[in-house]
């Protein structure tokens, strides 16, 4: 990546979680510094990464009054990646409310507090794949797209696409605080321990001895290794920070090449190449909640106007996934696994 990161401020909501671990770690090795706002982390990795003493390192609520607001003050960041989220989808239909909240009113929250900033800035603020209006026509989404989400997860990260829209247009406009969306396809990687999301199922599951269970598995998403989407957003906020394009400041779909493009049961076939085992279908539990199913981006847009493309394919981003999995399970540091796949994309 470039030397642009090197001595610059940024700051990361959700830097705690899969994501935002990885993203934090990428940036510390390339010498930006770092703060982190988040809640207490719901996994083992950002421990295991050792970030805590390398990063400015704050743990609240993106939705407490005025946390936001001390913390962009006290550190007066240039880059800002906001990716605090409540981010699962079954999740939230079991707390509908407490999705919204932080999605959206957590979004405005940060928003409100970089109102304050002046000077050149750059933020991301990520959604998702999800906030359109899926029809299950298998069309790849465009940025234009109408929003929309038949969950509450998905609906949710469409309110937010609008307020982000709304509060560009009333309070940044014609500001150097430049801000755009970053919707992701479906990210895979080592270190994601959530529940109820099919690669660390996956991963328990073979820990375990045990079958997987497999809910959907002829849904189709655009599966992409979480290091791609992480490129893209840094990309992004490099040339927000530095181009005068007014067109960066707007929507980004970032996914996979049309190979990338891949049922459920493909992930869980190519994952046991890596690590054998057995799964099985459940997906005529009759309480399952309903989930889209085929999702497919257009990528265009990032490919013109920021030359991002993908680096590693289906089968490489798997089984690099599942590399991750059994090398930890075998006893090796996830901060130095981590650090090697790192090292290996970057090379690629």
């Amino acid at each position: 990546m470039s030397e642009f990161w090197r001595g610059k401020r940024v700051l990361i909501t959700g830097h705690t979680g899969f994501k935002g671990s990885w993203l934090s770690l990428w940036l510390t090795e390339l010498g930006a510094k770092v703060t982190g706002v988040a809640l207490e982390p719901e996994s083992p990795f950002f421990g295991a990464l050792d970030l805590e003493t390398r990063l400015s390192h704050h743990i609240g609520d993106i939705c407490a009054p005025g946390m936001m607001t001390k913390v962009v003050a006290d550190t007066n960041p240039e880059i800002i990646f906001h990716m605090a989220a409540q981010s699962l989808v079954l999740q939230a239909y079991e707390a509908p409310v407490a999705t919204w909240t932080t999605n959206v009113l957590g979004s405005l929250h940060v928003m409100e507090a970089l109102r304050n900033l002046s000077g050149p800035r750059a933020v991301v603020m990520v959604t998702t794949d999800k906030v359109y209006a899926n029809d299950d026509s298998a069309q790849p989404f465009v940025e234009t797209d109408p929003l929309g989400g038949h969950d509450p997860y998905s609906s949710s990260k469409a309110a937010m696409e609008i307020a982000v829209e709304s509060w560009r247009k009333s309070f940044f406009h014609d500001t150097d605080i430049r801000m755009a969306s970053a919707r992701a396809g479906n990210v895979i990687g080592g270190g994601d321990w959530a529940k109820n999301r099919i690669v660390p199922d996956i991963a328990r599951a073979l820990a375990d001895g045990r079958p997987i269970d497999v809910r959907n598995p002829d849904a189709i998403r655009p599966w992409q290794h979480v290091l791609e989407p992480l490129r893209g957003y840094m990309t992004l906020a490099e040339n927000l920070f530095t181009s005068s394009d007014v067109n960066l400041a707007s929507q980004f779909n970032f996914g996979p090449t049309a190979e990338g493009v891949r049922s459920v049961r493909d992930v869980v076939e190519t994952a046991l190449k890596t690590w054998p085992g057995s799964w099985k279908d459940i997906s005529g539990d009759a309480s399952a909640v309903h989930e889209a199913r085929v999702l497919t981006l257009a990528t265009e847009k990032a490919q013109t106007l920021l030359g991002h493309d993908a680096k590693w394919g289906f089968e490489q981003s798997v089984t690099q996934t599942m590399n991750w999995y059994k090398a930890v399970a075998d006893g090796r540091p996830a901060r130095d696994v981590t650090l090697n796949q790192l090292k290996d994309y970057e090379a690629a």
